[in-house]
């Protein structure tokens, strides 16, 4: 029997916000796998230990979950103004794909002490103590992130008291800046409200019409009425992961959701397409009890909302959908904003399953227009475990 040896490759494991990933140095890539493709794609999935019909991910790096079967590419960056260039690989765990199609905003806090770490900024933008300004290019949507990165005797500082609902350790803040996160991408489209409407009726055939606000902004997402859907918005995990059929119909909601957003040209496109958009359901404030067990009440927040990744109810917020969410909430009339009591806002505090996040978002009207310049929320990040990982030679 022939055996073909493994390859190790440089890289690092780390935590970004409530979501853990592996992280690379594309000239630390084999050559096949430095440029967009197959072989890269093939890469990610065995290091990850994708696909897997036992949906487990043991043969890999992978956890299992949206949050945890993750892959991130960071390279010094030749646009201008910009440290680095960052791209985001969410590796489907039980389909042999890999979608490119939107960003980690959990990833995003990690991005910047990976580079500071990995030696990809120059020495006069890293500071010995304070705080380093690390502009990252975000690839997957053409968007700017400053990241906001404590510093302490020449090293990233990761240990500290800042705590993250979703996060069991207190860490260092990890500030993030999301630049424009509702301009139009390179390339054209990518209008905040693609449909030119804050709330649209959503028809969905054999499922129901639904109000729904329909956003690009951080990531495409489309926002419910939690009541609409029958549920009161302060469901955890396991009311809607363990529902077989309420899987099936936000999956189905997704998938013309993608069609009105003009993501997709066909249904049967949006199972290729499980990163983005994503689907969440809002409602008021009322007290629930977190998946931690804290007592969260109606005063604690402005609005609740749940959100589902890749297929299942979120176990805390996507960052890139908490900025959907900030955005939301600060343009009158939609359905974020009518749920957490209307009106302007800069910040909004949510709750969700995990517990509470605050975000915040500085928009403003031009005519019939709305701009919103940057979302703002802070995250923590930390190294997990760095070397190598191993592959057998022939995976990619």
């Amino acid at each position: 029997m022939s055996s073909i040896p493994q390859i190790r490759i440089p890289a690092t494991y780390l935590r970004g916000g409530t979501s853990k990933g592996v992280f690379f140095k594309l000239d630390d890539l084999p050559a096949a796998a430095q440029v967009p493709g197959r072989a890269r794609d093939r890469l990610l999935q065995r290091v990850i230990g994708s696909p897997d019909p036992y949906g487990k991910q043991i043969d890999g790096m992978g956890g299992a979950t949206s949050s945890t079967s993750k892959t991130v590419i960071v390279s010094r960056s030749t646009r201008a103004g910009h440290d680095v260039d960052y791209l985001f690989g969410q590796v489907a765990i039980d389909s042999d794909f890999v979608d490119w199609s939107g960003n980690c905003g959990n990833l995003s806090a990690a991005v910047g002490p990976f580079a500071i770490g990995a030696g990809l900024l120059d020495a006069e933008r890293v500071p010995h103590d304070g705080v380093a300004q690390v502009r990252i290019w975000q690839a997957n949507i053409g968007k700017t992130i400053i990241a906001h990165v404590p510093m302490a005797a020449g090293q990233v500082q990761e240990t500290g008291d800042f705590e993250l609902d979703g996060v069991t350790f207190a860490a260092a803040e990890v500030l993030l800046e999301f630049m424009d996160p509702a301009a139009e991408e390179e390339g054209g489209g990518g209008a905040m409200f693609p449909t030119g409407n804050l709330v649209d009726t959503l028809e969905v055939p054999s499922v129901g019409s639904f109000r729904a606000t329909m956003i690009n902004a951080g990531i495409p997402t489309i926002f419910l009425n939690a009541d609409e859907l029958g549920y009161t918005g302060t469901e955890l995990q396991e009311a809607i992961n363990g529902d077989a059929q309420a899987l099936q119909r936000f999956e189905t909601i997704r998938a013309h959701g993608a069609m009105r957003m003009g993501l997709i040209g066909a249904l049967e496109q949006a199972a290729q397409r499980q990163h983005t958009p994503k689907v969440a359901f809002v409602a008021p404030p009322r007290d629930y009890v977190s998946s931690s067990g804290r007592a969260v009440t109606d005063k604690d927040v402005d609005v609740l909302v749940r959100a589902l990744s890749m297929g299942k109810l979120h176990h805390a917020m996507m960052g890139t959908a908490a900025v959907a969410i900030g955005t939301a909430a600060a343009i009158p009339g939609t359905l974020v904003n009518l749920a957490a009591g209307g009106g302007e806002r800069n910040s909004v505090r949510f709750g969700h399953p995990s517990g509470t996040l605050r975000v915040g978002a500085e928009a403003r009207q031009q005519g019939q227009q709305w701009q919103v310049t940057k979302a703002i929320m802070s995250r923590s990040a930390r190294v997990l475990m760095e070397g190598w990982v191993r592959i057998p030679g022939d995976a990619f």
